[in-house]
């Protein structure tokens, strides 16, 4: 029974850095909508593939926990494994979402707009990245030391969202008529700052799971 439950657990560990690596691909296509303006449409239309993957992902995951706990009726220290992966995949999901929400935004921006205002966008796109991949990689290693540093990470994206804030307030006073740019921007600098909430969720479930 028990090389039974272990099988299942290797398998949820796949499952789940799959559905990570569909969260950094959709972040990934998020950043180059926004710096690379080519075919934007089709790019656009593949992130809400991707958000779709995404959601089938989660909807498997969760039928593989379901099932785990019925069927292995697994000890305490097994079902908080389990429970923390479900509350992983949740945010995760979120994730996807909001990777979605800043590829329609970006698709309105108008061509090269964005080259044309000196922010930190970039930076925290990146940031928040490294944020995800870390914090699922975490789990599947069992490695606090890694989740607490994503947690840690949390502060620099923080920083960097009031940074860009300020400088996108900088550029409206220097020129009113890109206040629709920088509402815009600010709304996808918001949800990446999110994305990273969602990233350190899941680095801290790591941690109450492994510590």
């Amino acid at each position: 029974m028990r090389k039974v439950f272990d099988k299942e657990l290797a398998m949820l560990n796949t499952r789940l850095i799959e559905m990570g690596d569909l969260c950094v691909e959709g972040i990934d296509m998020a950043i180059e909508v926004l710096f690379n303006r080519e075919n934007i449409e089709s790019k656009v239309q593949l992130i809400h593939t991707v958000e779709r993957d995404t959601d089938r992902k989660e909807r498997d995951i969760e039928d593989l926990c379901v099932n785990m706990i019925l069927r292995q009726q697994p000890v305490a220290k097994d079902l908080r494994i389990i429970s923390a992966a479900l509350r992983m995949i949740a945010d995760m999901e979120r994730i996807g979402d909001q990777v979605a929400d800043i590829a329609d935004i970006a698709q309105k921006l108008e061509s090269g707009e964005i080259f044309n205002l000196d922010t930190h966008i970039k930076d925290m796109a990146n940031e928040v990245k490294g944020m995800v991949t870390n914090s699922i990689e975490a789990f599947v290693n069992k490695d606090v030391k890694m989740a607490t540093d994503v947690v840690a990470n949390d502060e620099r994206v923080d920083q960097l969202f009031v940074q860009i804030k300020s400088e996108l307030l900088r550029v409206l006073y220097q020129d009113i008529s890109k206040g629709q740019i920088v509402l815009d921007i600010l709304m996808v600098a918001k949800y990446f700052e999110r994305i990273g909430d969602h990233a350190t969720n899941v680095a801290q479930w790591v941690e109450y799971t492994y510590e």
